[in-house]
């Protein structure tokens, strides 16, 4: 895997909108769950390629330091022989000279190489330590959101469970329509309203029955006293 690729997956995780993730899912707490093992998965994964990439960094500044150091080291043995070619020269011995006049050279052309291999590689080193630093900082990103899914988890998962019992306790008052007449409720309703007709009736029965009686006394007071007034509208005759 390329720093590029590990760099764009760190931070597109770093970036990740938790909130909208959530607000997508049917089953927050199974999301919450598989995000996190995830992000755990992704931190392990990104962990390994990001201390592959300072591992890489950090050879590629040793060789640095290395070529640096060689380029003065071949610098200081140019001098020397340089030196020790002008003391044979003063001295006469001029062959001697030229051996370490060439020697000179011959260092002077590996100090110049050592030094254009440090030249090179400076670029990919600053290159790589800005990689670093971002892949680094989006870890840490991610390390921070792992510890904020931890820690909402409880939360959301309780408010789910509450928001699921709620809708299940509506979905079971919405089943019971008392109005319904199908339901069991009503035809009770029904029937205590028959029975309470029946006593209605029974007392009314009762009422126009004794009613009855008390007009058949009536009759029978209004005939005796016809049967009275006759006897005594015969008996005045007779006198």
């Amino acid at each position: 895997m390329s720093k590029q690729t590990i760099l764009g997956r760190v931070t597109q995780l770093a970036k990740a909108n938790v909130n909208a993730l959530l607000d997508q899912a049917e089953d927050p707490q199974k999301m919450l769950d598989q995000l996190i093992r995830d992000y755990g998965n992704n931190i392990s994964e990104a962990e390994q390629a990001v201390a592959t990439t300072i591992g890489n960094l950090r050879m590629l500044e040793a060789d640095h330091a290395e070529d640096v150091s060689a380029a003065g080291e071949w610098g200081g043995k140019a001098l020397a022989a340089s030196r020790k070619a002008d003391e044979l020269r003063a001295a006469g011995s001029a062959a001697d000279a030229d051996t370490f006049d060439n020697l000179a050279k011959v260092a002077l052309g590996r100090q110049l190489r050592s030094e254009k291999e440090a030249r090179t590689a400076e670029p990919t080193i600053a290159a790589q330590t800005d990689v670093v630093d971002k892949l680094t900082s989006g870890l840490a990103s991610m390390k921070d959101k792992l510890t904020e899914l931890q820690a909402r988890r409880d939360e959301l998962v309780a408010r789910s469970r509450t928001a699921q019992a709620q809708n299940t306790m509506m979905d079971a008052v919405k089943d019971i329509d008392v109005m319904d007449p199908t339901s069991d409720l009503h035809r009770f309703e029904e029937k205590v309203r028959r029975q309470e007709a029946m006593a209605l009736g029974r007392q009314e029965l009762a009422a126009s029955s004794l009613d009855a009686q008390f007009e058949s006394l009536d009759d029978l007071g209004r005939t005796s006293e016809v049967e009275a007034r006759l006897a005594a509208l015969k008996a005045g005759g007779t006198a």
